[in-house]
């Protein structure tokens, strides 16, 4: 697939996993498994074959360039887009598919977190695969809907129709914003209904159109800005005009409002890792239930999740449902019932 491009937003703070994810070292710069490799690197490594170094663009806050650039040496500099300000989803990807657009019309074009996790490399994929084939020469956007397992009231959900176009893709009928506890049993027992994982395919045409139809004020600043693009005054217009952009996700200004959306509905393992709850869910427990990343040593401890990878020891008695996690000399201790109560906790 030579005319893959690959779209890294990673800019966000991720504030529900402090100790581990602060904003001068957000969670996606963080090795959160405890495998060697952070979920930067992680969301690179899954897509494989499918996307070449020279062909991946990481759009991130102007104050994580450093830290892209360390993580993924790969990838090129001019390929690492610095946001001056955080603008949502839709500038961050307007931004990067003008660049696109300008050096390869005839791009393909995959959207991704920085900061989710998958299990299954393989079957991401497949359905990667699947989805470039199915937009690349026609007027379609794809977004990627993983079957759910529970009523799940933390993720918006893609609600697909019964019309299947293509093998496994469905097109889109609505999105929903996070339900209740009822509506989203309801939605796992109607099987029409998946979570929407934030995973965008698209040809650069189809987007660029749409935008131009659904926010046309953003397409004249991107205009204005890629007037200076590969130029010294590239990073004077982006400073001056991106600050200015609405603040608007991607979902509302053109998944919501668009007639040629379409969902492959995928089991790959998805996490979106959006708190400490989603890590307890993934790691690996022992026999009285506790997840642990690092050197630690437990007595009498049940239901806990322990992330203390970079202390040289740490002993734990008597814990239970529990968050431990230790970070740059910061400690978190608190029950895993009150871990909505972070934001209050945290200190920076």
């Amino acid at each position: 697939m030579k005319n893959t491009h690959l779209i890294i937003m990673a800019g966000g703070i991720g504030s529900r996993f402090w100790p581990l994810s602060t904003p001068t070292y957000p969670k996606q710069f963080v090795d959160v498994l405890g495998i060697g490799k952070s979920l930067l690197q992680m969301t690179v490594e899954r897509f494989g074959e499918l996307c070449a170094y020279s062909h991946i663009w990481v759009v991130t806050n102007k104050d994580y360039v450093a830290m892209v650039k360390e993580h993924l040496p790969q990838v090129p500099d001019s390929n690492i887009l610095a946001e001056p300000a955080a603008r949502n989803t839709t500038p961050c990807i307007a931004y990067a598919c003008w660049k696109i657009k300008e050096r390869y019309p005839d791009a393909n074009v995959v959207v991704t977190p920085s900061d989710a996790l998958v299990m299954d490399t393989a079957e991401f994929r497949r359905v990667i695969g699947k989805a470039l084939d199915f937009t690349e020469n026609r007027r379609a956007i794809v977004t990627i809907g993983i079957k759910p397992n529970r009523p799940e009231t933390g993720y918006g959900y893609v609600q697909a129709t019964t019309e299947q176009t293509a093998e496994d893709v469905f097109k889109v009928q609505s999105f929903r914003e996070k339900p209740d506890v009822k509506t989203a049993q309801e939605y796992l027992a109607d099987g029409h209904f998946f979570w929407n994982a934030g995973i965008f395919v698209w040809n650069i045409d189809t987007i660029v159109a749409e935008l131009h139809k659904h926010v046309p004020g953003l397409c004249s600043q991107m205009d204005e800005m890629a007037a200076c693009f590969d130029t010294e005054q590239e990073a004077e217009a982006v400073n001056r005009i991106f600050p200015t952009c609405e603040k608007i996700s991607i979902d509302y200004a053109v998944m919501e409002k668009a007639d040629c959306i379409y969902t492959i509905p995928a089991d790959f393992g998805w996490s979106d890792l959006g708190n400490w709850a989603s890590l307890y869910g993934l790691l690996s427990k022992d026999g009285n239930g506790n997840a642990v990343v690092g050197n630690v040593c437990m007595y009498e401890c049940k239901d806990c999740v322990v992330h203390v990878g970079e202390a040289k020891s740490v002993v734990l008695q008597g814990l239970e449902d529990c968050i431990v996690a230790e970070k740059d000399g910061r400690l978190l201790v608190c029950k895993r019932s009150e871990e909505q109560r972070i934001k209050e906790f945290k200190k920076d």
